[in-house]
């Protein structure tokens, strides 16, 4: 598995500098997800995993 070599920070996470944001990268076939806080801490998914996952949170909101 290869190491993701661009972090996108979310757009939910604010405008400011600080290190409280979500990060997402992608390599290989897989989503990477990190904590900006602790970039050295990172979880691993397939994109339809973290797919499924977005489609439940949006449908608990409504």
């Amino acid at each position: 598995m290869s190491t993701p070599q661009h972090w996108q920070k979310s757009t939910f996470s604010g405008g400011g500098d600080g290190n409280a944001c979500v990060e997402l990268a992608s390599a290989d076939a897989y989503i990477y997800l990190r904590e900006s806080d602790e970039p050295s801490v990172e979880l691993t998914t397939a994109p339809a995993t973290l797919n499924q996952l977005l489609r439940a949170i949006k449908a608990s909101q409504q």
